[in-house]
């Protein structure tokens, strides 16, 4: 049994993330943009080879999904308009109240947000993107990146292809960890 709640903070405006079917975020990401909707689409530019010519083409880094920013209220207009964009929905954090399973749109925090803007604009190509519950996440130290590319990114030390990274986690969707990081560039931070 699934019940969804208004959050109490349904009148001020987060980063919401939102999930797609079949590759369409980018249709999703475009609608709106066009309808002044802020929203952040993590991409990749790759070189493909069709037919034996090299073509450099965008594809998303993280498949199915981005974030929008707005107020609950506002995003579900467009999350439960199934004319226009039925393939569009939250992700949903999903909490017991006794026996029943009560799902609210997940929020991602705006620091949580910044720190995953900034490893995607890095043009580093060994950027990671890993499922949330990946056990190299669980007890990792919290840091801040202070010098490099990755500058200003706060996230959890990982060791991932032998190599020390900082992964930024967002509960329940993804982590996307930077490329190495020097013990030097990092900061730890206090435990909250």
């Amino acid at each position: 049994m699934f019940a969804t709640t208004l959050s109490p903070s349904q009148g001020a405006s987060h980063w919401y993330a939102l999930r797609t079917t079949y590759g369409r975020e980018k249709k999703a990401y475009d609608y709106l943009v066009s309808q002044h909707v802020t929203a952040f689409y993590p991409t990749l530019h790759v070189v493909r080879v069709k037919q034996g010519k090299r073509c450099h083409v965008e594809e998303s880094r993280i498949p199915n999904v981005f974030f929008a920013y707005g107020t609950e209220q506002e995003i579900s207009a467009y999350v439960f308009d199934n004319a226009r964009l039925p393939y569009l929905r939250f992700y949903y954090r999903h909490r017991h109240e006794g026996s029943r399973i009560v799902r609210e749109p997940l929020i991602v925090p705006d620091a949580q947000m910044e720190s995953l803007r900034l490893v995607c604009a890095a043009e580093a190509q060994d950027i990671v993107t890993a499922d949330a519950d990946d056990r190299r996440f669980a007890a990792g130290n919290r840091v801040l990146v202070t010098e490099g590319t990755f500058k200003g990114v706060t996230g959890i030390v990982a060791r991932i292809h032998g190599q020390q990274r900082v992964a930024v986690v967002i509960e329940g969707v993804l982590a996307v960890a930077t490329a190495y990081v020097p013990s030097a560039f990092l900061q730890r931070l206090d435990a909250e």
